[in-house]
């Protein structure tokens, strides 16, 4: 099996395609025999198709059914279970002695739904940990949980606002607001609590569709709020009662760092592919032992645009086909990727572009394999991630043999010079051997232009980048052994931050207790559990790391002098007409079978039930009202047929 994780990928099952006495056994277990789909094929189909929730499969509803139940009974047993008189200082239990009966049950309701917040806290941060094994035992991707992590996250939120104005209506109800000033150092401490729920509201607005669309800096600046939010909280709550979000927390705060320390690489920008549909395709040298998975995607930071952001594009290429280069596609959508397009099309030669990179993420395991037909469909962009399955068929098909799905691609654009884009779906180094086995039918749309559009630059170009000492190419963060150095960085960390509060409270927390007859502060006492977290996570990890980095050091000199040795990276950046990389390649079936339809807009409902495949798997990656269609399509039962994959792909 491969497991995918953000700092490195296992041998496995790619492993075995570089050495060809080992075909065999890939053909046998690695998918080149059809696969049913069981039983439980049922439980995929989408039930839900239209909502503030999206497409969801008969899976997703039922777990979110049991975590709605699991917030109910959570929210039952706390109301009979736990006393009023908890987290109460000797001053606020006598004034709750006199409270009258509604007030009672105010200041209950307040706790009630603080509790219940913290229940839904415990469960956020498990979708967005990216190199948690957690993902993958459950059949998700890093990129797929993100909407359990909204999910969950404006439960949360919703449930902290509310015990905030709960709290904040019963003090003005029993004139007693200078409540809200106090800063109890032994007991709940009102103020960060107020801080954290300014905070969670600010969170809670920006992550709207509406402003994470069109205001993408705004939501993704404000997001950085989770820091200071989890330090107030954990300063209103104590370390005690945040004990029941820790483990998320910190496996995610883990997680968090070693994908910062991946990400302080800059790595080495071989070439650009500029698109006359203002799209921009960067390759980009990797070693050969970071293996991936189709419909994989990275993290890109360009300091030179803006050393904060970070965007997620695509992987299109095939660590098997292309084992030295990672190539993501970047279309112009928004202000980053408008300024990196005006940056590599310029007139003005670019001689190198600094860039760094966190990833790759993606599924374990291609389960795209098990049909017999596979009709993808997309919108614009949306072709991204296909062509990543797209070219894993042809290195099936081609190097090792696999009898492969019949594929049916239906793709929309808007204007003629995108279909530029089709011509991504061929590998950037070429193939060494004919691919023409491999056979593909294209039904291309473009809506907006009723008859061809002719342009004066309709030539793809290509830049070459200079070399730098300083770039390296993508490498494992943690060596090829990522899960045995994943699992000590954890309990090692935790048991160093064991050992750590312990002799804390043994000789510094204990002697003043005692000598003071007096409880120590809850508000220090907080920050030094929180600060010996981050000890023991940064010295366990970068020990790690830097443990590995003498291997993929080493990776990263060989394949450089390589490149310095290669004839085609000139010392000067140069452009060139791409096309001429494919005058030796023989004809290809993939542009022999696309048919462009001009001024239209692709039929799905007629294409996908006239299909009459056995066992067919629809893939679709585009607009929301896209997906939706395909899925309700799938869902309606008119054709038994059609399984729809609810794989999210990040374009």
């Amino acid at each position: 099996m491969c497991v995918i994780t953000p700092f490195s990928v296992s041998f496995g099952k790619f492993q075995a395609f570089r050495s060809p006495s080992k075909l065999i056994f890939v053909k046998v277990i690695f998918g080149c025999n059809r696969v049913k789909r069981g039983r439980f094929a049922a439980l995929r189909r989408p039930m839900l198709v239209r909502g503030p929730l999206g497409v969801l499969s008969a899976t997703e509803l039922i777990f979110l059914l049991l975590f709605i139940a699991l917030l109910t009974w959570s929210f039952a047993y706390i109301n009979t279970q736990i006393p009023i008189v908890q987290n109460m200082n000797p001053r606020q239990i006598r004034r709750h002695l006199n409270d009258a009966i509604w007030q009672k049950k105010l200041r209950s309701s307040g706790f009630f739904m603080a509790t219940v917040g913290n229940v839904c806290s415990a469960l956020l941060f498990f979708p967005v940990t990216r190199g948690s094994s957690i993902l993958p035992l459950l059949g998700l991707t890093s990129d797929g949980s993100i909407k359990y992590h909204m999910w969950i996250g404006n439960l949360a939120l919703f449930f902290f606002t509310a015990h905030s104005a709960t709290f904040i209506i019963y003090w003005a109800l029993t004139d007693d607001l200078v409540e809200m000033l106090k800063w109890d150092k032994h007991s709940v401490a009102n103020v960060p609590g107020e801080l954290a729920a300014i905070l969670g509201i600010i969170l809670w607005v920006t992550v709207h569709p509406g402003i994470r669309r069109k205001m993408f800096e705004l939501f993704f600046y404000t997001h950085h709020l989770y820091i200071p939010f989890m330090f107030f909280y954990m300063l209103h709550t104590g370390f005690s009662f945040f004990c029941m979000i820790l483990p998320g927390f910190y496996l995610f705060l883990v997680d968090r760092y070693l994908r910062f320390l991946q990400s302080r690489r800059k790595v080495r920008l071989v070439s650009a592919r500029i698109l006359p549909c203002k799209t921009v395709e960067l390759n980009f040298s990797k070693s050969p032992t970071l293996i991936y998975t189709p419909t994989s995607f990275v993290s890109i930071n360009v300091p030179s645009i803006s050393s904060m952001q970070w965007h997620p594009f695509s992987v299109t290429s095939n660590c098997s086909l292309e084992p030295d280069v990672l190539t993501v596609i970047v279309k112009k959508n928004g202000n980053w990727s408008q300024k990196l397009y005006e940056t590599l099309a310029s007139p003005s030669l670019v001689d190198r572009l600094e860039v760094a990179i966190e990833g790759p993420y993606g599924p374990v395991s291609a389960d795209f394999l098990r049909y017999k037909t596979l009709v993808m469909v997309s919108g614009g962009s949306g072709i991204s991630p296909i062509t990543s399955i797209i070219r894993e068929l042809i290195f099936r098909k081609v190097n090792i043999g696999c009898p492969t799905p019949r594929v049916i691609l239906i793709c929309a654009f808007k204007h003629s010079e995108d279909l530029t884009m089709l011509d991504l779906t061929l590998p950037f180094n070429g193939c060494s051997k004919d691919i023409s086995p491999f056979h593909i039918e294209i039904e291309a749309f473009v809506t907006r232009d009723k008859v061809p559009v002719t342009t004066t630059n309709n030539l793809v170009k290509t830049i070459w980048f200079k070399p730098h000492p300083s770039d390296e190419p993508l490498s494992p963060t943690l060596g090829s052994h990522c899960w045995f150095w994943l699992g000590a960085i954890i309990s090692s960390s935790f048991a160093m931050f064991l050992l750590i509060i312990g002799l804390l409270g043994r000789y510094y927390i204990y002697p003043k207790d005692q000598n003071s007859n007096k409880v120590y502060s809850w508000t220090v006492r907080t920050s030094l559990n929180a600060l010996c977290i981050c000890v023991s996570i940064f010295a366990s990890a970068t020990t790690a790391v830097v443990w590995n980095k003498r291997s993929y050091a080493m990776e990263g000199k060989r394949v450089q002098t390589l490149e310095l040795a290669s004839p085609t990276n000139s010392p000067n950046a140069q452009f060139y007409i791409a096309n001429q990389e494919r005058e030796s390649l023989p004809e290809q079936s993939i542009t022999q079978n696309t048919r462009v339809h001009y001024g239209s807009r692709p039929n799905l409902k007629k294409m996908l039930l006239e299909n009459d495949g056995s066992s067919t798997g629809v893939l679709v990656c585009g607009p929301a009202q896209m997906r939706h269609e395909v899925a309700k399509i799938c869902a309606s039962g008119l054709a038994d047929n059609l399984h729809y994959e609810s794989i999210s792909f990040s374009s």
